[in-house]
């Protein structure tokens, strides 16, 4: 039975408490997000590793006057049990129940919604604009994980904020992973943040402030650290100072401070795991007339040891065994994920060719191409989270006479759109795109369903654009990627595979060459042309057996490109069949359908064309596939309602054109 946790529904609650009676709460807290992820799965370590920090931000600001903006956002599962949703965190990543991230429509304390690294400080720098704008008083506060100091956008905002804002508060979220190890420069210059205490620049303001203090409990302990030298107080997360003199004074780097630098005033590194000190600062950041930046240190997966000894696995997982952070066995008989296969056959592919190499932004498990830096280490790149930056690295490496295989997720690519369109497609260059998660990712949402991509790359010139119907059709999608001469795409989707055996050595796809699975028996029903693109063949098979039972004549077609497509194959059928049907895990504007409807167009085609895909909107997150399909009609059981009901509608037709003849 928790002591504090049921008296918290509102911030105004936590601001009730006492530092000790806060303590204990976090500590029911962790026990919550335990308990409930286990079932739900979820962020589980980013969102131990900012339970204080979190209850200090509530505890010294006032929101939704106050306005927090988080970096991604899935580690605000905190800030939702403090903001009113405490009773529906249960529900949390279901259908119907709470968003795993930051959503504006969900709780006027979500000020900013996101899902993808880099937003945060840009976005909270607009708050600030408008605030100032306007007059107003309230604190804007970003809080930003060291992984979103990889990504452009966050510089393209640091760039800006001194010459925007006097008011500005960042908190950088230090827990040394973002989803994997964090790599690059930025990763080291943070670790010389940590191992260097004279990097704080705000320590005699700090002091003072402190000494403004009434004396008490709190005030002393935050006292006699900054007497001792706050700067190098950082015992509790185990850190020891490891410094050299510099040519540039004392701890050498300390006068080119990059947030000092570019205006900003650095304050830390701190324990953000000690309460007192979190609520002390943070007070003394209200106080501040200048932008800010708290360097907070953390511990991912704090309170769950499972997580803190495995902290990619525990970035995001699914269910979990509450006492040992076991995850259920995968049954026999599964097939393999999508992305493991792309994994597997990138290090056979590679094993091969030596011009191959594989790069990933900053989601090596994610994307199954730890298996290649595991067996190939030479021949694998992880960029952090900077796509574009992915891309363009990739271009630079087509024009040596190498083969780039990126790696990225179909929503993160998006981020990368100019790049694809002006390095890679201008220039017509060999980087073979391996999308994953194109389609629908459940339990996050509409941030994370890869449902754009066919719109935003098939009318790109130049471009090739596949969808495997099944893992062996993947593996021979990128070998013929690797023989192109050209940007080629594949798109896959999240979850197991089909099942299927994977040939020993892979063959060459001609390009734009659709594969005719069933052909028309001319045995006198009703011609039905079915054309499910890649992961749909299933409810294309499913449409086609419902169908064939009730004595309709079908003809099922795996399109396999969406650039080009086979013209010839959709004229033929497109001709013979008096209703086609498309089937695509993507929006249906601008997506495959309408490639097939244009296409119909040019040729002159007017057969009916019923497309099955995700409608103009975005798509909310659920507990499973299954539950948005049905609600959506992505289902093969809508299509052959689709085509019944034409067929019934074309028998009153004619019985009406009779009548009236008569």
């Amino acid at each position: 039975m928790s002591q504090y946790l049921e008296m918290v529904d509102s911030p105004v609650h936590v601001k009730k408490l006492t530092v000790n009676q806060l303590q204990v709460l976090a500590e029911e807290i962790r026990q919550e997000l335990i308990t409930v992820l286990s079932r739900n799965g979820g962020h589980l370590g980013p969102n131990l590793g900012v339970v204080e920090l979190t209850l200090a931000l509530h505890y010294v600001f006032n929101t939704p006057k106050d306005k927090f903006v988080w970096d991604v956002s899935h580690q605000a599962y905190v800030h939702k049990i403090l903001t009113g949703r405490k009773n529906r965190f249960h529900t949390l990543r279901t259908t119907g129940g709470i968003s795993g991230f930051a959503l504006r429509s969900e709780s006027e304390h979500d000020c900013y919604g996101a899902a993808h690294a880099g937003t945060a400080l840009s976005a909270a720098l607009g708050i600030c604009a408008g605030r100032d704008r306007r007059g107003g008083d309230e604190h804007v506060v970003a809080i930003f994980g060291d992984a979103a100091l990889t990504n452009g956008i966050s510089f393209e905002a640091l760039n800006n904020i001194a010459h925007t804002t006097k008011r500005f508060i960042g908190i950088l979220n230090d827990n040394e992973w973002s989803i994997a190890k964090n790599v690059g420069a930025i990763s080291t210059y943070l670790n010389k943040l940590i191992t260097h205490p004279s990097y704080n620049k705000l320590a005699r303001d700090f002091e003072r402030f402190l000494r403004r203090l009434p004396k008490g409990e709190v005030a002393l302990k935050l006292a006699h650290k900054a007497e001792e030298g706050f700067k190098g107080a950082l015992a509790e997360v185990g850190l020891t100072p490891n410094v050299t003199q510099g040519a540039e004074g004392r701890g050498g780097y300390g006068s080119s401070l990059i947030f000092e630098e570019m205006g900003l005033r650095y304050l830390g590194p701190i324990d953000g795991h000690d309460l007192p000190l979190l609520i002390q600062t943070l007070e003394f950041a209200k106080t501040c007339d200048h932008p800010i930046v708290i360097h907070v240190l953390t511990k991912k997966g704090k309170g769950f040891e499972a997580a803190q000894r495995n902290p990619e696995k525990f970035h995001g997982l699914g269910p979990y065994d509450v006492h040992t952070g076991a995850t259920p066995p995968v049954k026999a008989g599964t097939p393999p994920n999508w992305q493991d296969v792309f994994g597997q056959a990138m290090v056979r592919l590679c094993q091969k060719d030596s011009t191959l190499v594989g790069i990933t932004a900053a989601m090596p498990s994610g994307t199954s191409l730890k298996l290649l830096e595991t067996a190939m280490p030479d021949r694998y790149y992880d960029v952090g989270i900077a796509e574009e930056h992915a891309v363009l690295f990739a271009c630079g490496l087509a024009t040596m006479g190498f083969h780039p295989v990126c790696a990225i997720y179909s929503t993160f690519l998006q981020r990368a759109y100019d790049c694809v369109v002006h390095d890679a497609a201008l220039q017509d260059l060999p980087v073979m795109f391996c999308m994953d998660r194109a389609g629908l990712s459940a339990q996050d949402g509409p941030t994370h369903h890869g449902l754009f991509d066919i719109a935003y790359l098939r009318h790109v010139p130049n471009c090739i654009l596949m969808a495997p119907k099944d893992e062996d059709e993947l593996v021979d999608m990128m070998f013929t990627g690797t023989h192109e001469p050209h940007p080629t795409f594949i798109r896959y989707p999240r979850g197991p595979a089909v099942g299927v055996p994977i040939k020993d050595q892979p063959r060459l796809i001609e390009i734009g060459k659709a594969e005719i699975l069933r052909s028309f028996a001319n045995h006198g029903g009703h011609k039905v042309a079915l054309f499910p693109l890649g992961n749909m063949m299933a409810l294309g098979r499913q449409a086609a057996d419902q169908l064939l039972a009730e004595g309709y004549d079908v003809a099922l077609i795996n399109p396999r490109f969406v650039k080009p497509l086979d013209a010839g194959v959709f004229e033929f059928f497109g001709r013979a069949a008096e209703v086609v049907v498309t089937f695509e895990d993507h929006v249906l504007m601008g997506g495959f359908g309408s490639a097939v409807l244009e296409l119909f167009n040019e040729k002159r085609i007017t057969t009916p064309v019923f497309q099955i895909g995700w409608p103009d909107q975005f798509i909310e997150h659920a507990s499973s596939v299954e539950d948005l399909r049905n609600k959506y009609g992505v289902t093969a059981e809508a299509a052959v309602a689709r085509v019944k009901a034409e067929f019934g509608a074309a028998k009153t037709r004619a019985r009406r054109d009779d009548f009236v003849a008569a």
